[in-house]
């Protein structure tokens, strides 16, 4: 362990460093983020699983900027270019970019003007001009160079006439002071500082690329520009119907230069010759920023803009994610689900209470008369035979007709839901329900998958790809790797903070337990079909591979319902069970009455049996498991029944009142599910009539919504809803008689930027 980083670690997330290092120590001997937060609460000070992440993520980083150090160090030193005050500049940097702004100019590089210069033996020019010494004339200088042999091992063409060696002198001075790390690190700052993003169309395609129309003529500066924006304007330039730039104010770059490399000379009313090599040096700093620094800081910086924006668009998707798998189960009851269709007509499933596939079969509610009655019987005796609970209906195409077909049977005792099917043909395809359904085609694979995340959202959404959910923000624009990475640890979170049941989850769900993954997943459900049920925690020792570590990890998070030992279907970690057993003793009672009898529970006195490895913050975790063992954090389940006779977006007029579904969640707004197959966008100045800084602090995923209608724009399938009612007279009247200024506005370098204003009729489609 690096106490450097440690301490670095404490500072840096004001944290204790015994806190930092002891969940360094959890990490490296295999313990799990979930396992810490929730088991070793003592040991970490009760770090959250957010702060054990964050040490987790900052020891990777410091990790591969130490094993950067050592190749660059390794490099250096072959080349015998290596000195003492090199080596400790190189060790002492605290970011990648410092590091390899010290190592540019013993990276090796391709033959450059400056290479070339050298060859031809300017180099004692470029540094005497660039020392700027009074009584130095740089044209007498350069006349010594002229016809002088270059000692290399590759012939060269000798310097022709003064003119020519004073161009290469400045092009070996250029390279200097693009190679400067503290040159670099002020430009670097610069473009931080006052950059902005410059977007054009690419002449000749403002119509194939009219939904960036945008970005046709727009400037904003780094440091305001949301991430929603610098992705679209990213993507805009990589489908290529945008040119984008960041620039800087070349003036201001060239002072800064100027300032680090322009010797001051004393004033004199006659022109001295150290002057002459001033001007010299002049010149050569305005080729390097125009030729070289400019373009290698706009790389770094469109980089460092495209991690910000990658790291908040990420933030943003997680978040959705998370409140997606947190959302309400309908819990274990008997379900018919149906995947809409026109043509194809609609396909049917039954489930029982948990998850099994007991029936299949097609319906045609839009064909004839006759097929109309026959599909309506087919339900009522599904309804019957299979003792349906409730009916889930996809809400994709002819979803919204499925639904008031399903409703105008008036079965008597049977929920209706609409449920958000986006993932499910992801999922039919997949090998996982080819696996799970091999003897059945995708749109059976589709409607099992749209019954069973009505049963529990959870479960069935691990098998799909997150980014297939839809639920993020330009989520395939962000880098993949750590999106990737992310979402993991959200889908890790969530299945552990629920908990899973051993006897029924799918391996894809057991995957996700902690200490476990693919392939002890897999050895559990193979055990469990080969032996039966388990019927305690202890059993899973008995699974082929699944170590006293592994047991650990996962043994708190798997659930046991209906198991001898009541602790086994809570969250009571075993290592525990001693001390729940002595509660019980000392009152002279069984575990089971503990769970049953509050008066019981209210009687014990933790501090009794706090020890060394055992404090409060578990004691008091016991204490509230054997009020509600295994019990499910996620809310009650809630459904929302759509407008009638609101089925498409023709359906809409202004100011229509409706009721909605949050579906996503973005930086500039919140997507609403009104039934009309098309999500609507709640712009953030329409959330609400005081300020909001972020829909994520007012909207949750799934959250019912009532929303009126603002805009339809049918030929592109848009609609901007809001959840103010007179949020469309007062919009109306703001903008009466004023020319449309919602779309971007040219910023020059001396003015502030121009944010979008609210309501931003075009903000609500920049998605």
């Amino acid at each position: 362990m690096n106490t450097t980083h440690i301490i670095k670690i404490s500072k840096e997330l004001n944290l204790q460093q015994n806190q930092v290092s002891t969940t360094a120590t959890l990490l490296e001997e295999g313990s799990t983020v979930p396992f810490i937060a929730r088991y070793r609460k003592e040991a970490t000070g009760t770090l959250d699983e957010v702060q054990i992440a964050a040490i987790r993520d900052r020891l990777l980083q410091l990790k591969q900027l130490d094993e950067r150090k050592v190749a660059v160090l390794e490099s250096i030193e072959k080349q015998g270019k290596l000195t003492d005050e090199l080596k400790d500049k190189i060790n002492a940097c605290e970011t990648m970019a410092v590091l390899e702004d010290l190592y540019l100019p013993y990276k090796p590089k391709r033959r450059t003007r400056a290479t070339m210069a050298r060859e031809k033996g300017l180099e004692p020019l470029a540094q005497l001009i660039l020392d700027q010494k009074t009584g130095v004339d740089p044209k007498v200088e350069a006349a010594k160079f002229i016809n002088v042999g270059a000692q290399h091992a590759v012939p060269v063409q000798p310097v022709q006439n003064i003119d020519e060696a004073l161009a290469g002198a400045r092009d070996i001075i250029a390279e200097w002071v693009n190679e400067d790390a503290k040159a670099r690190a002020a430009i670097r700052q610069l473009y931080l500082d006052k950059g902005l993003f410059d977007s054009k169309v690419i002449k000749g395609k403002e119509q194939d690329g009219i939904k960036f129309k945008d970005y046709y003529d727009w400037q904003e500066s780094l440091k305001e520009a949301p991430s929603h924006r610098v992705l679209a304007m990213r993507r805009g330039e990589n489908e290529e119907f945008l040119m984008l730039r960041i620039l800087v104010p070349e003036e201001d770059a060239l002072t800064v230069l100027r300032e680090m490399f322009l010797k001051k000379s004393v004033p004199s009313p006659n022109v001295s010759v150290g002057n002459l090599c001033a001007s010299q040096v002049e010149l050569a700093i305005e080729d390097s920023f125009k030729r070289l620094l400019s373009l290698s800081m706009e790389t770094e910086v469109r980089l460092i803009t495209k991690q910000a924006a990658d790291e908040e668009a990420i933030k943003v998707f997680t978040e959705n994610l998370r409140q997606l798998l947190m959302a309400s189960p309908l819990g274990q009851k008997n379900i018919l689900a149906i995947d809409p269709g026109y043509r194809t007509g609609c396909k049917v499933v039954c489930l029982d209470a948990q998850g099994k596939l007991l029936h299949n079969t097609a319906i045609y509610i839009s064909q004839s008369e006759d097929q109309f009655e026959q599909a309506a019987k087919t339900i009522k005796d599904l309804c019957r035979l299979h003792k349906i609970e409730c009916i889930a209906v996809g809400n994709g195409t002819a979803g919204r007709e499925t639904e008031s077909f399903v409703r105008s049977l008036k079965i008597e005792n049977i929920q209706i839901v609409m449920v958000n099917e986006s993932g499910a043909s992801i999922y039919s395809a997949s090998e996982v329900a080819r696996e799970e359904f091999a003897d059945y085609d995708v749109t059976v694979r589709g409607s099992v998958s749209i019954g069973r995340r009505l049963q529990d959202p959870l479960a069935e959404l691990v098998k799909i790809d997150p980014k297939s959910i839809g639920v993020g923000q330009y989520q395939h624009d962000v880098d993949q790797p750590k999106l990737k990475k992310s979402l993991d640890d959200v889908v890790i979170s969530c299945v552990n903070q629920v908990g899973v049941e051993i006897n029924s989850a799918s391996k894809q769900l057991l995957m996700y337990v902690s200490g476990l993954g693919p392939a002890l997943a897999a050895a559990i459900v193979e055990y469990r079909n080969a032996h039966g049920a388990f019927d305690s925690r202890d059993g899973l020792k008995k699974v082929p591979k699944l170590g006293a570590k592994a047991f650990e990890q996962a043994a708190g998070f798997l659930r046991i319902r209906n198991a001898k030992n009541p602790l086994d279907a809570s969250g009571v970690h075993p290592e525990s069970y001693g001390v729940v057993e002595n509660m019980a003793r000392d009152l002279g009672v069984a575990v089971a009455d503990l769970i049953k009898d509050e008066t019981l529970r209210k009687r014990i006195d933790v501090n009794k049996y706090v020890t060394p490895t055992v404090g409060l913050p578990t004691l008091f975790d016991i204490k509230d498991e054997l009020a509600k063992p295994g019990r499910d954090p996620r809310a009650k389940f809630e459904a929302v029944q759509f407008k009638e006779g609101v089925e498409k977006m023709e359906d809409l007029q202004p100011g229509m009142e409706l009721n909605g579904i949050v579906t996503n969640i973005t930086n500039f707004g919140a997507f609403v599910d009104v039934g009309v197959h098309q999500d609507g966008l709640v712009h953030i100045s329409a959330m609400s009539s005081t300020y909001i800084k972020n829909p994520a602090d007012f909207l949750k995923v799934g959250q019912n919504v009532k929303v009126w209608v603002v805009e339809i724009d049918l030929a592109r399938k848009r609609v901007s809803l809001s959840m103010v009612k007179d949020f469309v007279a007062k919009d109306k009247s703001k903008n009466e008689g004023k020319p449309n200024t919602d779309g971007p506005r040219k910023n020059a370098f001396n003015k502030q930027p121009q944010q979008p204003q609210a309501p931003a009729r075009k903000e609500l489609y920049r998605w």
